[in-house]
């Protein structure tokens, strides 16, 4: 069976063939959910793969699951573990503390043990650019040629734009570091199309997809963590912004779908799921007749 996503995007940049597969982020099913419960709901639903956070990995061998039970509990799902995250405080020696060294070996054991090659990290401390290009180099040497390690802009972080994402992963110069584009971020840090102008295609090594409320939330990042909206339900123009990747020649090795929504949470995971799901295959639907934004 086909990915939703085929004939939208080309087959993946990383070499496995076929249209990338849609996945469903960690968050859009909430924090506090069973290995087996995720996996069947985000099967039933439709998608091709699950996210996991370094939190949930922790959890599922808490209870008991070793990485082959969750492999085999994901191929009974006929879903696949496709997206790792997230590295975060790398900034500095003093913010890579023990906790998070700890936190970042265990995101590199997922993303190897699950065969998936890339692992999503972004930087939430405000530091000179200078900083955080030889931090984000060093990350990019711990991780092994291996994995790529995807940083992520976001408009309340040190890295608050895609123009600074570029310069950062300019300076680096690693073979391994790439970049995510969330559909959150972009709207809310005014991203345009245009602005994908001096970044390579190439250079973007997954989306995640969502939508923004009509005006911005105060904190910001509040907002980010608990308020979006399904693809396609809100205002950011999610359509335009798939568009404008394809257009652009993005080959994306995932899809994500990352809606981060108390409210779709509280209503239960199959809920989550399904909505998620719909709404998503609706906005890719979109891309392909090529109707407006819903």
């Amino acid at each position: 069976m086909g990915s939703s996503t085929d004939g939208v995007f080309p087959a993946s940049s990383d070499g496995t063939g076929g249209s990338p597969p849609l996945v469903v982020s960690s968050y859009t099913l909430g924090t506090e959910v069973a290995f087996e419960e995720r996996a069947r709901a985000a099967a039933e639903a439709g998608f091709d793969g699950i996210g996991l956070r370094a939190e949930n990995y922790r959890d599922a061998h808490a209870a008991g699951l070793d990485d082959a039970a969750m492999r085999r509990i994901a191929d009974r799902h006929g879903i696949g573990i496709l997206e790792v995250e997230y590295v975060t405080a790398w900034g500095t020696p003093q913010d890579r503390d023990t906790t998070q060294q700890e936190k970042e070996q265990t995101v590199f054991r997922m993303a190897r043990a699950f065969g998936v090659r890339h692992l999503n990290a972004g930087l939430l401390e405000q530091l000179p650019l200078d900083v955080m290009t030889k931090a984000f180099a060093d990350l990019c040497d711990r991780a092994g040629q291996d994995l790529t390690v995807a940083l992520e802009f976001m408009p309340y972080s040190g890295v608050p734009d895609l123009a600074t994402a570029w310069q950062i992963l300019q300076g680096a110069d690693r073979r391994n570091g790439g970049l995510i584009v969330d559909a959150w971020h972009w709207a809310r840090a005014g991203t345009t199309p245009d602005d994908l102008g001096p970044v390579p295609a190439d250079a973007i090594v997954t989306i995640q997809l969502c939508d923004v409320r009509e005006h911005p939330m105060e904190p910001l990042r509040a907002e980010s963590l608990g308020h979006r909206l399904p693809p396609g339900r809100g205002h950011g123009d999610t359509v335009g912004l798939v568009r404008a990747l394809r257009d652009k020649g993005v080959r994306p090795r995932v899809v994500a779908v990352e809606v981060i929504s108390d409210d779709l949470v509280s209503r239960g995971i199959d809920v989550a799921a399904r909505t998620n799901a719909d709404a998503t295959r609706e906005v890719l639907r979109s891309c392909l007749t090529g109707a407006g934004q819903l």
